[in-house]
């Protein structure tokens, strides 16, 4: 039986990789430092060559991270990311070189003029996070050279009844439900010109596993390529209960959001057969009804 190791496996992407992995008839071991998973700590090689010498894993995800750009995560993101990205990548090339690995990227490393970002555009590093995302894609590359198979997916916004309260969409669904129960409460929010993708986790899981699946295409966008507002998502959550979103929502004055606009050219997904199925519509009602 072929064999899957995903480090950040109780995420919403690591829910959703390890549910395809064992509908295909692989063996899934999960690595989290939270949840029913292997308790463990990418940032530790010892830990990871010692998974890596006995598990034999035909493929790793490295998934794993802390989702914010705030400067005061920094060393946290430089362990779990750099850091765990060398790990997986040295043990690997010691002990498994027939295993393929995954680095999970984002379109926050890159440079964003509000156009359509290709994986070829070039890098910006703009917070402590995109610097560690940036610097685990220069480890893919040397590590290329010494033959390892590594894959670089870059990630745009997507979402899923499995995303943690902190964040916008989920965020606006909670509070749908809970003024649907009958809760008076005014939701407070910052820009909600913003766009973004709205993109499913669970096709954004297919779109690794694609990825990782051949042999040709090392990096590549994984996105729907088409944005919607924040608040195109107030519309249709507050519409699923006949409720006008404007009168629970306070604006935060002078709030000032990270970009205005980010969104992918996933032609290069597309060419490798790949595409989402849950549009934006879908992505509310599936949240909703979770």
């Amino acid at each position: 039986m072929q064999s899957i190791i995903i480090f950040g496996a109780n995420g919403q992407d690591g829910y959703y990789l390890a549910d395809l992995y064992r509908r295909q008839g692989f063996e899934v071991i999960g690595i989290s430092r939270t949840g029913d998973w292997l308790r463990g700590d990418v940032a530790s090689f010892e830990f990871v060559e010692g998974l890596v010498r006995s598990r034999k894993p035909d493929v790793i995800f490295h998934l794993a991270a802390t989702s914010t750009t705030r400067h005061e995560a920094i060393f946290e993101n430089h362990s779990t990311i750099g850091t765990g990205s060398l790990n997986i990548l040295e043990a690997v090339y010691r002990w498994q070189q027939r295993c393929k690995v995954f680095l999970a990227g984002s379109g926050l490393q890159f440079l964003n003029t509000g156009e359509p970002i290709h994986e070829t555009d070039a890098f910006y590093a703009s917070s402590a996070y995109s610097i560690e995302r940036i610097q685990s894609v220069y480890l893919a590359r040397y590590f290329r050279t010494l033959g390892v198979r590594v894959y670089v997916g870059y990630l745009f916004h997507h979402e899923s009844p499995r995303r943690r309260p902190n964040h916008v969409s989920e965020k606006i669904v909670q509070a749908v439900k809970r003024i649907a129960a009958g809760s008076d409460e005014k939701l407070e929010l910052g820009d909600i010109s913003v766009e973004k993708e709205w993109a499913f986790a669970g096709d954004i899981a297919e779109g690794m596993a694609v990825l990782v699946g051949q042999d040709q295409v090392f990096e590549a966008v994984i996105g729907t390529g088409k944005t919607h507002t924040i608040e195109d998502w107030l519309k249709i959550c507050f519409a699923s209960i006949g409720k006008d979103w404007t009168n629970h929502v306070t604006l935060q004055e002078g709030f000032t959001a990270e970009y205005k606009r980010l969104f992918s050219n996933p032609k290069t997904m597309h060419s490798l057969g790949w595409r989402p199925k849950v549009n934006f519509a879908e992505l509310a009602d599936i949240m909703l009804r979770s």
